[in-house]
């Protein structure tokens, strides 16, 4: 059993040495533990922190590339290397990595697929009185379009099994962790929480300016995500609330058309046809939706496929004969076999 503890950083040289220290060094039922250091672009010491530290798995971007790319080629590497498990956790020490070991243990018992540290938000003194209601809010609308009960749907302390990140794609470009979840939701994959306390805070986030721009951007996430994952939910409502608006316009020339009213009321029908087209216009987007999510399913069937032989055992490439360069600037270029042995001078046997 392999496991990957993968910490996306940018500029953390200040904070990487206490998180490097608290990864434990041994866990029951893991066989190896690797640590992966993903650094987006970073114009400290990061990287030279990480290898007096004795890291030996990187992934450089040579610009910031943001913390949705950064998970994304971080998983790309860890599961090209064999992992079985990849842990995520922060560069800036917020969460307690001691815990990696409880958090890993409903995967290494068969009982999840995934697994989230609940930061228990309202316990959290740094939190003001909004935030912490934003937090409960937006767990709620997570929790609501992927059909699970999470208490900290925005915690980035998590643990994810390799069979679930075969099955999850990342599209977003802002921040990965609730629309996994509502992938992870919608695919039937087990998600598990782990109560957690937080190590005190050491700097803002740099994910974004201010909460109002993290409500933005998490909304347009989980709006695209549910809109994915179930359009008929999504256009069938709209569709017949500009049904029933057009019935009230509608209605109302019928029954001053009834009572003999003076006038022609034609801005009764101009309003009610309006709404009606907005009705139709409705009905013909969900059906372009369904022909979209079938060929999404399809999509995600074959990459699915093309995942499990991308990372086959035996296309596991060995870090000690990769040039430290092909390994951190190109994570998921896959190496043969082949390949492994013509670097170690290894001869082929020879095929009858």
């Amino acid at each position: 059993m392999r496991l990957f503890v993968q910490i996306p950083c940018l500029n953390e040289e200040a904070t990487l040495p206490d998180v490097l220290a608290g990864i434990p060094d041994h866990i029951e039922g893991v066989d190896e533990i690797h640590v992966l250091i993903v650094d987006d672009g970073s114009t400290d010491a990061t990287v030279a922190v990480a290898k007096a530290a004795g890291v030996k798995h990187f992934v450089l971007h040579t610009r910031n590339m943001g913390l949705a790319r950064s998970f994304r080629d971080g998983v790309d590497y860890a599961l090209q290397h064999g992992a079985d498990i990849v842990v995520n956790t922060d560069g800036d020490n917020q969460y307690p990595q001691r815990e990696i070991g409880r958090l890993v243990q409903p995967i290494l018992s068969g009982n999840a697929d995934i697994v989230i540290g609940d930061r228990q938000t309202k316990t959290i003194a740094e939190f003001s009185a909004f935030k912490k209601l934003m937090q409960s809010i937006g767990s709620s609308v997570v929790n609501f379009a992927a059909e699970t009960d999470l208490p900290d749907a925005a915690s980035g302390f998590r643990a994810y099994s390799r069979e679930s990140l075969v099955r999850l794609n990342v599209v977003t470009q802002f921040s990965y962790c609730m629309e996994t979840i509502i992938q992870a939701g919608n695919k039937r994959l087990r998600i598990d929480s782990l109560p957690i306390k937080t190590n005190p805070k050491t700097r803002e986030s740099r994910l974004f300016k201010n909460i109002f721009q993290h409500m933005g951007r998490s909304a347009q996430a989980i709006m695209r995500s549910y809109v994915m994952f179930k359009p008929h939910a999504v256009f069938l409502t709209l569709a017949a609330l500009f049904f029933l608006g057009a019935a009230i316009p509608f209605g109302r020339f019928l029954l001053l058309t009834w009572l003999g009213v003076a006038g022609d009321h034609i801005q009764s029908l101009v309003l009610g046809s309006s709404l009606l087209v907005g009705s139709l216009l409705c009905l013909a987007l969900l059906v372009i939706s369904d022909m979209l999510r079938t060929n999404r399913t399809l999509l995600e069937d074959s990459l699915e496929r093309i995942k499990l032989l991308q990372y086959a055992p035996e296309r596991v490439v060995d870090p000690a004969t990769v040039s430290d360069r092909d390994a951190a600037r190109h994570p998921s270029l896959p190496v043969s076999t082949d390949a492994v042995n013509h670097r170690q001078g290894k001869q082929q046997p020879p095929t009858s």
